[in-house]
């Protein structure tokens, strides 16, 4: 992506630091430092404070991106292992979350090692999920792609709430229901290891 050399560019133009240019935009230093190094994408407000802040305009700020950014959001081979390594990481998720108090009272020692297998996995499959979550940031592209469109910032914003209020009560549906049952299986587990 280019927009990393154009924000790095602007800056530099103006004699910007990344502290003084991160006030402006209300991000922290770090963030700015992010989108130079090309490691994440600004959000269409901040896409859109940068662009006022330099005073150009978003096209002049963003050129060049915007194919790739087309591109990175019809391309079906990210999308497909992004949503494999989803799928893998809610089952390691799962299985964190479920079977210790199974693993540990069947199997001892083994178990807990078996537990701790299970827990490294899932900590390098979210890993290479967030690392495919910052290669393909299609969400912040489709929202650039819609403002470039005419669409108004605050419908995508609530286009952005929809979204996530959905995933929001799949998850907290389904968080429940798994601490419910690992704690039922950590009472049945206690009730059972006592002696009569």
């Amino acid at each position: 992506m280019e927009l990393g050399k154009q924000i790095k560019k602007y800056r530099n133009e103006r004699s910007l630091s990344q502290d003084a240019l991160a006030e402006k935009v209300f991000v922290s230093r770090q963030t700015i430092s992010n989108w130079e190094n090309d490691k994440s994408y600004p959000d269409v407000n901040s896409l859109v404070l940068l662009s006022q802040v330099f005073e150009v305009s978003l096209d002049q700020l963003i050129k060049g991106d915007v194919e790739k950014m087309t591109e990175q959001i019809n391309s079906s081979d990210g999308r497909k292992e992004f949503e494999h390594l989803s799928i893998v990481f809610t089952v390691l998720f799962l299985a964190i979350l479920i079977t210790p108090v199974p693993l540990v009272h069947f199997l001892s020692y083994v178990g807990m090692v078996i537990w701790i297998v299970i827990l490294e996995a899932g900590i390098f499959v979210a890993y290479r999920v967030e690392k495919e979550k910052r290669k393909f940031d299609t969400q912040t592209f489709r929202e650039i792609q819609a403002f470039l469109d005419g669409k108004s910032l605050s419908e995508i914003e609530k286009d952005r709430e929809k979204g996530k209020r959905l995933y929001q009560k799949i998850f907290l549906a389904v968080g429940a229901g798994v601490i419910a049952l690992a704690v039922s299986l950590f009472f049945i587990w206690i009730l059972g290891a006592k002696p009569s």
